[in-house]
């Protein structure tokens, strides 16, 4: 009997065991439950403030998720972006610009006629000169051009007591200028052709004299150099489909002897001549050129 009585005493107390830890277990599941949506209903809550606040200050609501992040543009210092040298678009829209329509050398010969001004067209004849001439292209508007002129002119003149002589001064240009042409692209059709540009540099000039004097009949050759001053425009237009061109050019040379704004005057004469070396060169020539 008693055993039989402490079987029931110990079941009873094993089922108030388990039914304890079941209400325990059942409380803390709906308590874990109830904090969850609680937590779930003040973070909508929460975010639907913040978007309505952003709204109000003139952004969208869809910037409230990229609160985070950084809105622009610049790529530069992103690893995954396309390489370029160019530093803007329009260096690289100018670069394919001039790989297209542009050139990188010219090749010419010129020829035409060189004139005297002032005192200097007295004593000179005006004459032919020719030469050659490379010019190289930085872009669209800027070239350096590397020019070779020569050619042959009469001389004469004489001394207050009657002595004269005569022969040939010849006079030979090394020149290096700068050449810019004109945006002819807002021009009508039939003139942006035309290519017009301005030129302008230093050029070394040699002079030769080759004289023949009436007092001694003896032949005199002196040869001086000086460097001048350039300056000067022409028009291009364009032959065989832009590979090359016929042009026109005029240049004015101011060239700085060292017997400049001194009268003529040879060794052989005891006398200076009546007027003075004073004046400047010109050029008006004829081009044609080669692109490359």
């Amino acid at each position: 009997m008693l055993s039989s009585k402490m079987m029931k005493d110990s079941a009873s107390d094993i089922m108030l065991l388990l039914r304890g830890f079941f209400m325990s277990w059942t409380f803390s599941k709906i308590t874990l439950f109830l904090t969850t949506l609680i937590f779930s209903f003040y973070c909508q809550a929460r975010e639907s403030y913040l978007g309505s606040k952003l709204g109000a200050e003139g952004f969208s609501e869809n910037h409230s998720y990229l609160l985070a992040q950084a809105a622009t543009d610049d790529d530069s210092f992103d690893p995954f972006s396309d390489y370029s040298e160019f530093d803007e678009a329009t260096d690289e829209e100018a670069d394919i610009n001039f790989f297209r329509n542009g050139r990188f050398l010219t090749v010419g010969f010129v020829m035409g006629m060189k004139g005297f001004t002032d005192n200097l067209s007295t004593a000179y004849n005006s004459g032919g000169t020719y030469g050659l001439y490379l010019a190289y292209f930085f872009d669209l508007r800027f070239a350096i051009q590397f020019g070779f002129t020569t050619g042959d002119y009469g001389f004469t003149f004489s001394t207050p007591s009657g002595q004269s002589s005569s022969g040939n001064v010849a006079f030979t240009l090394i020149s290096i200028n700068t050449k810019y042409f004109f945006n002819t692209q807002n021009v009508t059709k039939g003139l942006a052709d035309l290519n017009p540009y301005l030129i302008i540099g230093l050029s070394n000039v040699f002079r030769t004299y080759t004289l023949t004097s009436s007092q001694t009949g003896q032949v005199n050759d002196a040869v001086q150099s000086a460097w001048g001053l350039d300056a000067g425009g022409g028009i291009e237009i364009p032959m065989m489909r832009k590979k090359a061109y016929f042009g026109i050019q005029g240049t004015l040379h101011y060239v700085n002897f060292p017997d400049s704004n001194s009268p003529f005057y040879l060794y052989e004469f005891t006398q200076p001549s009546t007027s003075t070396q004073a004046g400047m060169q010109y050029d008006v020539l004829a081009l044609v050129g080669v692109n490359f």
